[in-house]
Parts: C-alpha cells; sequence; structure tokens
C-alpha cells in the first residue's frame, strides 16, 4: 500500500512588507532631520550662500530685522548701542562663544557693517554671518 506523500510548499518571499517598512524609515529620517536645527534668534529673510554650514551648538546671535529693530537671540534691545555691551557680557561666561549676524537681507549694509563693527568691539573671536544654503544650480547663475 503506498501511502499519499504531501508535498512540499515552496517558500515565497513577501517584498511588500519590506518596501512599507523602508519607506517608513525614509519618512521618520526625513521629518527627524528637519527639526534637529533649532534656530533661537528672531525671524529674518537670510541671503543665500553656497558655502553655508551647520551652525555651532555654543552662540549668540545678533539679529538686525526687516524693520530695523536689534535682538540679541530672541530678546529685542533698545537699539545698536545696546550690542558690545550685551555681547561682551555673554563673552565674559564663554570667551569661545560664537556671534552670529543674522541680517535681514533688505536691511542696508550700514547696519550690517555697524553691527559686525560693535561685536568686534567687544572681542569676538568667532563671529559668523547667517546665510541661507544655495544650491551648486543657484550659485552657476
Amino acid at each position: 500500500m503506498k501511502l499519499p506523500r504531501q508535498e512540499m510548499k515552496r517558500a515565497r518571499i513577501e517584498i511588500i512588507p519590506m518596501i512599507d517598512t523602508i519607506f517608513f524609515l525614509l519618512v521618520f529620517f526625513m521629518i527627524a532631520s528637519l527639526a534637529m536645527i533649532p534656530m533661537s534668534a528672531h525671524k529674518v529673510d537670510l541671503p543665500s550662500s553656497s558655502t553655508a554650514a551647520l551652525k555651532p551648538l555654543e552662540k549668540a546671535v545678533v539679529t538686525i530685522s526687516k524693520e530695523g529693530d536689534y535682538y540679541i537671540d530672541q530678546k529685542k534691545i533698545a537699539g545698536v548701542g545696546d550690542i558690545k555691551p550685551m555681547v561682551a557680557s555673554r563673552l565674559a561666561q564663554n570667551p569661545s562663544l560664537v556671534v552670529v549676524i543674522n541680517c535681514d537681507k533688505s536691511q542696508q549694509i550700514s547696519k550690517f557693517t555697524q553691527a559686525l563693527d560693535l561685536v568686534k568691539q567687544a572681542n569676538a573671536q568667532n563671529v559668523m554671518v547667517a546665510t541661507d544654503p544655495q544650491s551648486p544650480l543657484e550659485a552657476a547663475h
């Protein structure tokens, strides 16, 4: 008597769940990377730069808004004359502090240079200018 032999089923690899998982991870990392660089300054419309890079962690941001108001980090100050003493006091606490000048691109260059001079007079060793990153295609034009 012959017993019926059960035929072995072939194993199948389902790729649909794997594709779903990969897209989920891609979306997760894209959203997470957008929230990694907080800017603690007043919002302005920055000029573009092809060499813009990530901002350092320990910084003081001097901002000149579109309306001509001055801010240090997000705190509005009375005028341009307050920049030097406030930056100097922050530098006294941390001499390696990076000072970022965050000037709206519609402002006059004289306001920018005045703020830069005051930051330098406060003996800031590390001064940066905030810009928007520019793609290589835009830089060529």
